[in-house]
């Protein structure tokens, strides 16, 4: 009895092992296809909104830009900052929110521009 119920456990273990494997390999392969489909610029972003913590979007949310430009960026977040100041009765964690949204809409600049260069500069031979 105690041999078949051991029988059981190792095929029901290697049923789920190979399961689990499976969607894996599958994650995997789509997260390479969108990344494929983003681009280079993506592989950059993206591991900005991990070190982050913010994805662009959420980003540009929370400072309430619609594009990317460093005045709208500056100006929002410097009324956000003000706002949310922990002196004049705001949130601390709001404050944090509003400087590390502003943060990552900054390396998304960065990331335009280097990538804008390497555009503009002939392939090398």
């Amino acid at each position: 009895m105690a041999k078949y119920l051991a029988q059981i456990i190792v095929m029901g273990v290697q049923v789920v092992g190979r399961a689990f494997a499976r969607a894996l390999q599958q994650e995997f392969a789509a997260s390479r296809a969108a990344a494929d489909a983003r681009g280079r610029a993506g592989h950059q972003s993206a591991a900005a909104s991990n070190l982050s913590g913010l994805s662009l979007q959420e980003a540009q949310q929370i400072l309430n830009i619609s594009k990317l430009s460093p005045e709208e960026i500056q100006k929002n977040y410097e009324h956000l900052f003000k706002v949310n100041d922990k002196s004049v009765g705001g949130s601390f964690y709001l404050q944090s929110k509003v400087v590390r949204a502003k943060e990552r809409l900054e390396e998304e600049l960065r990331i335009q521009a280097q990538e804008d260069r390497e555009r503009e500069q002939p392939p090398k031979t």
